[in-house]
Order: structure tokens, then C-alpha cells, then sequence
């Protein structure tokens, strides 16, 4: 599991963590202004998706493996691909290698990321506040990406860009949280109880 409160490190191997949550809360972030309607969708979005929500999430997610994190392997290498899947779906059309997915399509994309995501929440019931806030707000993302584009209703999308934003903003801190923590040896940021 995710630790929620300073541990020291037995294995040798860095808590991978905080690397995964940071990449996907900040890509996360980023994407969500674009939604919100702050700005277009650019290269700096897609360049983040690719090497920061995509590859540094995957990395993570290998590391968990070597951890022997299920948990951990699962969400941080699927949500890495994920971001890399979401910038191919935006990137493979204009080079002509394939059709660009229809609204009901991205619905369909979005719709199993939301259930998987869900299913996902179970597990941090187990776990701590912080990991519980991160995936149903997730959760609750990718079913308001879904309602805009099957409704092509601008309020909901910048309404998901917005909740999006908190989403990504608490992934940062959770993060953050793990890092400062084990740094200082004591609770700097709470991250919530662990559940047994």
C-alpha cells in the first residue's frame, strides 16, 4: 500500500509513490484548465501527457512492482497509459493513421476509465484520506467528461475542467505529502488514517 506516514526504507528501493502521484496530479491540472476553458489544446499539454502523466507513471508503477504493490503497479502503470493513450487518440488522426473518435466513442473511453477508476476507489478504503479524496474525485471526473461529451454541453465540460483541477491539486498534495513526511521523519502534511 501506499504508506501514509513516514516509514523507513528496508528494501533499498525509493517509496515511487510520490513520483506518480505528482506526474498524474500535474498533467492532470494542466489538462483541466484547457477544459475549464483557460486556454487551447497544445503542445504543452500532449508533451506532459507523453513524459510526465504517461512515461513517469509507468516508471512508478514498475517501481511498485519491485515493491510487490498491486495497488500501486495497477493504478500508477494504467493511469501512465492512459495519458499516453489519451495523446494518441489527439495525435494519431492528424497524421493520418486512423479516424478521429467520435463523441460517442470518447464516451465509451471515458466511460471505462471511469468504472475502472471506481473500482480502484474500493481499494483505497483500505488505505488513507487522501488516496480515498484522489480516485472519487477521479471517479467523479471522468463520469462529468462523459455527461459533456455525449451532451456536447460546454457548462459540464468546463464544470469537469474545474473539478478536474481539485482532482489533479490533490494528487500534487498527497505527493508532496509522502515526500516532506519521510524527509522529515513526522507527519508534515496529513494524509489521513490508514484503514485495516
Amino acid at each position: 500500500m501506499i504508506p501514509t506516514t513516514p516509514v523507513a526504507v528496508k528494501d533499498g528501493i525509493a517509496n515511487p509513490a510520490p513520483l506518480g502521484l505528482c506526474a498524474f496530479g500535474m498533467t492532470t491540472v494542466l489538462l483541466n484548465i484547457h477544459n475549464a476553458g483557460f486556454f487551447e489544446m497544445n503542445s504543452m499539454i500532449l508533451a506532459m501527457g507523453i513524459f510526465y502523466g504517461g512515461l513517469a507513471q509507468v516508471i512508478a508503477g514498475v517501481i511498485e512492482a519491485k515493491k510487490n504493490n498491486t495497488f500501486g503497479l495497477t493504478a500508477f502503470t494504467s493511469y501512465g497509459f492512459f495519458w499516453l493513450s489519451l495523446v494518441g487518440l489527439i495525435v494519431m488522426p492528424k497524421f493520418g493513421w486512423g479516424t478521429a473518435p467520435t463523441e460517442g466513442a470518447m464516451c465509451a473511453y471515458l466511460g471505462i476509465w471511469g468504472v475502472f477508476t471506481l473500482l480502484l476507489f474500493f481499494g483505497t478504503l483500505k488505505l488513507n484520506r487522501a488516496l480515498q479524496f484522489v480516485f472519487g474525485s477521479l471517479t467523479i471526473l471522468f463520469f462529468l467528461l462523459v455527461a459533456g461529451d455525449a451532451t456536447g454541453n460546454t457548462t459540464i465540460k468546463h464544470l469537469a475542467g474545474y473539478e478536474g483541477i481539485i482532482c489533479g491539486a490533490s494528487a500534487i498534495y498527497t505527493g508532496i505529502a509522502n515526500v516532506l513526511n519521510e524527509v522529515y521523519g513526522r507527519v508534515v502534511l496529513p494524509i489521513g488514517p490508514v484503514k485495516v
